[in-house]
């Protein structure tokens, strides 16, 4: 056995193995196998170099001290010695595993030390960096992604805390703790985080109790305790051992207090409980009551807020509810800072102005969010633009517009909200900068629809949306006093639709419009203009070497050589608003160097006159459908005042911003035609050449001697263009304007000029029946009969109405034509022989319209002889039985799929039309029961008919509502206009069907005895399915105003106008109190100081002056020419001119294009002549007269 010399030492056990290779198992205890001779002499070397490295540091260390003691005198160097003394002390406490501060070299370091050392330092996988970087930027897997970030944060030592989102957020699964039973036990978590922060605000100092913090703690709800808490020392006494149940104590205390003094203060039991608590002094005052109302109420909205964060969270998508989340801010802040401005007294207008501020600074905050989370949704970027309205500034407002423009150029209505955004900002507001805005959107949605610009699709019905803007912009110019430009472009439209060459119908817009601009600077004649041939033919003969000008006729022109200053002596004012109107109606149209006469464009004396194609041809479209190009001549026909159906516009018509006219809230007031009068409604336009004051007179009937022969030429140059069923919508038309010039003469009372223009009016009626595709037309017939009724010639009129009923055959009650012109006939009939006979009930056996109604039942064409022939029972009967199958037939009719395909268009749109036109089945069979059985069957036919329109009215809209980018893209552009076509055509007939209702019911309760309840519940329902019906709103304020008592009405007005952002109901609302003060104030001054038989209903003012400023508050009612004109005419007749000078300046930021406005304040406040004029010609309206013109006129 060889003798084992193992070494003690660990780090000599090489040199014990080299000596002895085999050793018993017994002694392997002293054998670490687990350490290596190497890691001995690395660790040992790794020593030795840092030794050296601290003592080279101490002794630089040591010598940088020697050198700055030289240079510090005696005092200090004690000084610093007894420093050095102290912090070497100070290191050798703080010293490290084996710091080496003394110098000594005799510091035992053991190898096992540098061993666990060099273990701690190997688990480490990397050191931590010092400054933030990339998680892509890490070069190896095993690098650790984490940072010490030793740079202090100041802000801890501002705010004496962490910043809330760097705390660490976690949430308790259910609130139930162990050892506690849950039925009966629970711990509120929620209170003992407040008893932390109220033991540690402690030390600051208590609110006062006016203080703001106090009065929220008032009108919040107490936290309600569920266990009883350790009291802390100074609340032992007030310590309870049980659990009160809230409110039992106090309601013990009440009953016994009532018991108690029941015999002395409640002797009878009458009085309640919060009355006997009063009478004992223990009542509640009336601010504690206020004060728990305002503090449930907050609650309430704490809870609706955190309702809408919830759903917030979880449908951010939803772009409805961040705007109701929005609009939601203004009732918050409203209960917030209520009880604050009610108390500040002074200071509540200051209040009101911060709260209001903030109030916008945090739904900004939120649109600003929502516009992030749906980055493409245009409805939040407009409600985030609007909050920005009352915040920024309007130069950095309109480059927000701007930007949005750019980044959405195909949104359609998102150009109409920046179109109107600049039309009335007036800051900045000129007429070219807004024409040229027009023609910039209208060119930049051209280029969209033809893929001229690939980064942006054109969007479903981008054609439409253009003719709109186009037809916007052209009613602009005709506020603004700039008709020459808005006849010329519809002008340039006309020949640009409906004459273009073949050669360029394949090019895009914007190449189409630089051929056009040679033609338009020709000087050939144009649309309206007598010898116009069109674009086509104009480059055509081009194309063959030109043609040589004929001589133009020699017209007879009757210039009126009469003075434009009719009377010197009348003020200035007055003459230079006669002048400017007279110049409005003689020179609308474009003014054209007469070649034949040698006349240049020198020669004009206005220039403004003249219209450049640079003011045009950004704004011409392509339209490719034939229904929009008759939209057009529509659009056209309707700017120069002719009457149009509006069923054929594919949009609804925007009324609110070209309200002008007060016929509007006018009309419908005959009483010699209560059932007539509203065939023809107005819609408060004013026609072109009629800009005037809000009270003036029209010079004219119709557009004068030149404005006439230019719609002629207009008709019979379109006419020729036009397929045969919309030429018959523009004969219609035609007919219906010379009707309603007849009906104004008549309304003049001038029977020489009513003698006149019922000469030329039949005159054209019979030039148009005479054409080979209106010989047939009943609905001409039907007009011109009703023409000659009106002219008082009856008996020409039923000779008219006799020929077109034969003309109709034996259709009877399947034709809507021949239905709709027996209806008339006999509305007439009936109508007259109320007047004849003072509004008696005549017989029907013997009356003319119960003739009528019968023999179309019937289906006799032989009409002439049936006002002598007396009706048999036995007819009467099988004419209702004929009327009620026809429309059971025709109510059927209804439910077929109104987008089932058909052979041709054509033929659709027939279908369509005669299955919706059942206005005259419906108006003769109530008005046949009317005059045979009574009112009550004429209403509940009606009620029928109407019910079962207005249900697929609204199943329909439903339908079509929900059709959002998916289906609308897919959908063709055709069956988009049937479908609109469709429910236009059914409100259409809604609509007419409850004015025909309203006006039977009034007229019998206006001649019989009657009760009102039926007439009011019928316009109330009709009013609140069509709030924008005129007729009906006319019909309701005269049944209304006839009572003393407006309590119900102003009832019936808040409910609609609440629920509704029309600017119509609103109107009539004003109207009905305007008149309601007409009323008064002539009973005043009819009693010459007597008692009056009523007590005066004072206030009227008023509440007048709340419903503008309410109304001026919508969008649609701030933007309204009428309503503001209106307005200052109010305050005027009241004797408020100063306040009627602040509405107009208030009106200014608002529609400052609007020249009839200005005309207004002119003759409202004449002594500012000077300063309006100036404002004119400052935003660069139309100014025909300017005054130092005037003073030259008045000098002659």
């Amino acid at each position: 056995m060889r003798q084992n010399n193992m070494a003690l030492f660990p780090a000599f056990a090489e040199v014990a193995s080299s000596k002895v290779e085999d050793s018993p198992e017994e002694l392997d205890w002293l054998n670490n196998k687990s350490f290596q001779t190497r890691h001995a002499l690395s660790l040992h070397s790794r020593f030795l170099e840092e030794k050296e490295t601290s003592v080279g540091r101490e002794v630089s260390s040591l010598e940088e001290g020697k050198e700055k003691e030289d240079n510090v005198p005696h005092k200090n160097r004690k000084k610093k010695s007894e420093k050095k003394r102290k912090k070497k002390k100070k290191h050798k406490k703080k010293s490290g595993r084996y710091s080496d501060s003394s110098g000594s070299d005799f510091d035992t370091i053991y190898p096992s030390d540098l061993k666990k050392e060099d273990e701690a330092d190997r688990h480490q996988a990397a050191p931590l960096a010092n400054c933030f970087s990339w998680l892509d930027d890490l070069q190896s897997p095993s690098e650790q992604p984490f940072c010490v970030d030793r740079k202090p944060d100041t802000a801890n030592w501002t705010y004496k805390s962490l910043y809330r989102g760097d705390v660490a957020r976690y949430k308790r699964k259910g609130s139930s703790s162990l050892g506690l039973d849950p039925r009966r036990q629970q711990v509120s978590w929620e209170e003992s985080e407040s008893k932390k922060q109220k033991s540690g605000d402690k030390k600051k100092a208590a609110d006062r109790y006016f203080s703001t913090v106090s009065r929220q703690l008032l009108r919040s709800e107490p936290p309600v305790s569920t266990l009883p808490t350790i009291p802390e020392s100074s609340d032992i006494i007030k310590s309870t051992s049980f659990l009160p149940l809230d409110g039992v104590e106090e309601k013990k205390g009440v009953e016994a207090g009532v018991k108690l003094h029941e015999s002395s203060v409640n002797p009878l039991g009458v009085y309640d409980s919060s009355t006997s608590l009063w009478l004992q002094g223990k009542g509640l005052q009336d601010q504690q009551r206020e004060d728990m109302q305002t503090g449930q109420s907050a609650a309430l909205l704490a809870g609706k807020t955190e309702e809408f964060n919830r759903r917030l969270r979880e449908q951010p998508a939803d772009t409805q509810l961040w705007i109701k989340f929005i609009h939601y801010q203004d009732e918050l802040s409203s209960t917030a800072f209520g009880g604050e401005e009610e108390q500040q007294g002074t200071d509540s207008a200051e209040r009101r102005k911060s709260s209001h501020r903030a109030v916008l600074e945090k739904k900004l905050s939120i649109a600003e969010r929502a516009v992030a989370t749906n980055p493409s949704c245009i409805a939040l970027q407009l409600e985030r633009l609007k909050i920005c309205q009352e915040l920024w500034e309007p130069s950095a407002l309109a480059k927000e517009w701007k930007k949005l423009v750019f980044l959405h150029p195909n949104s359609a209505p998102l150009w109409k909200e920046y179109l109107l955004f600049t039309q009335s900002y007036f800051s900045n507001f000129t007429v070219p900068k807004v024409n040229s805005a027009y023609g910039k959107c209208i060119s930049t949605l051209s280029a969209v629809r033809d893929g001229s610009m690939v980064s942006h699709p054109a969007l479903p019905g981008i054609e439409e949306d253009m003719l709109d803007i186009f037809t916007q912009q052209c009613h602009f110019l005709r506020q603004s006093g700039h008709s020459e430009k808005a006849i010329a472009l519809f002008q340039a439209m006309i020949d640009f639709t409906f004459y273009k060459p073949d050669s360029v119908q394949k090019l895009s817009t914007k190449q189409q419009v630089e051929f056009f601009e040679p033609f338009w600077d020709s000087g050939e004649a144009r649309v309206g203009e007598l010898g116009a041939r069109g674009w086509k033919a104009w480059m055509l003969q081009q194309e063959r070497g030109g043609w040589i000008q004929p001589s133009a006729e020699e017209e007879e022109e009757d210039e009126e050589d009469e003075e434009e200053v009719k009377d010197r002596s009348q003020p200035r004012w007055t003459v230079w608003l006669d002048v400017e109107a007279s110049r409005e109606a003689a020179q609308w149209m474009p003014w054209r160097p007469d070649k034949a006469k040698g006349q240049s464009e020198e020669d004009c004396e206005d220039p403004d006159r003249q219209v450049l194609f640079d003011d045009i041809g950004p704004s011409l479209i392509c339209l490719s459908s034939p229904e929009l190009q008759l939209n057009l001549v529509l659009h056209f026909l309707s700017f120069l005042g002719l009457p149009v159906d509006l069923v054929h516009f594919a949009t609804p018509f925007q009324s609110g911003l070209l309200l002008e006219n007060l016929s509007l809230l006018t009309q419908g007031t005959d009483l010699q035609r209560p059932m007539t009068s509203y065939d023809l409604p107005d819609l408060g336009v004013n026609a072109v050449g009629h800009m005037t004051t809000l009270q003036g007179t029209k010079k004219w009937a119709g557009l004068g001697k030149h404005g006439e022969r230019f719609v002629t030429n207009v008709f019979n140059m379109v006419q020729a263009v036009l397929p045969v069923h919309h030429r018959a919508v523009l004969s219609l038309s035609w007919m219906q304007y010379e009707k309603l010039k007849v009906l104004r003469c008549i309304h003049g009372s001038n029977k020489k000029r009513v003698r006149s223009q019922g000469k030329s009016s039949k005159r054209v009626a019979k030039r148009l029946l005479k054409e080979s595709d209106n010989r047939s037309s009943l609905v001409l017939w039907r007009e011109y009969a009703h023409m000659e009724w009106v002219l008082g010639n009856l008996d020409e009129a039923r000779k008219v109405f006799s020929t077109a009923t034969a003309m109709g055959g034996t259709k009877g009650l399947s034709s809507p034509s021949l239905c709709e012109l027996c209806l008339l006939w006999s509305q007439l009939e009936v109508e007259y022989g109320a007047s004849v006979q003072g509004g008696r009930l005549t017989d029907v056996t013997t009356s003319p319209a119960g003739s009528v109604l019968t023999k179309l039942a019937e289906g006799n064409s032989s009409f002439g002889s049936s006002s002598s022939q007396s009706l048999s029972p036995v007819s009467i009967l099988k004419a209702r039985r004929s009327y009620e199958q026809a429309l059971i037939d025709g109510l059927s009719a209804l439910d077929e799929d109104p987008n089932k395909p058909q052979t041709s268009r054509k033929g659709q749109e027939h279908l369509l039309e005669e299955k919706l036109r059942l206005r005259g089945l419906v108006g003769c069979y109530a008005l046949f029961q009317y005059l045979t059985v009574g009112i009550q069957a004429a209403n509940a036919v009606y009620s029928q008919a109407r019910e079962r329109l207005e249900e697929l009215h609204r199943t329909s809209t439903a339908e079509r509502q929900p059709s959002g980018d998916g289906e609308a893209k897919l959908a063709s552009t055709d069956s988009t206009y049937m479908s609109c076509r469709y429910v236009n055509t059914l409100a259409s007939e809604c609509t007419v069907l409850a004015v025909q209702h309203a006006a039977l019911l009034r007229y019998h309760n206006s001649i019989s005895v009657f009760p009102l309840a039926t007439l009011r519940q019928t316009l109330t329902s009709a009013l609140f399915s069509w709030p924008n019906s005129t007729p009906l709103w006319s019909i309701y304020i005269q049944v209304e105003n006839r009572y003393h008592s407006a309590g119900r009405a102003r009832r019936f007005f808040h409910t609609v106008t609440r629920d509704n952002n029309s600017v119509v109901p609103r109107l009539f609302a004003i109207v009905a109190e305007q008149q309601r003060k007409q009323l008064v104030d002539a009973a005043q001054r009819s009693c010459h100081g007597a008692a009056l038989p009523i007590l005066p209903e004072n206030g009227l003012s008023n509440r007048i002056r709340g419903l503008f400023e309410s109304t001026i508050a919508t969008k649609m009612g701030a933007h309204c020419p009428l309503l503001w004109r209106m307005y200052m005419h109010f305050l005027v007749s009241e004797g408020k001119v100063d306040k009627a000078t602040g509405i107009f300046y208030r009106a200014l930021q608002n529609i400052p294009w609007a020249k009839g406005l200005y005309m207004d304040a002119v003759q409202l406040i004449p002594e500012r002549l000077q300063e309006f004029v100036d404002l004119m010609t400052e935003k660069e309206l139309r100014l025909r007269l300017p005054l130092e013109e005037l003073d030259i006129l008045l000098e002659d």
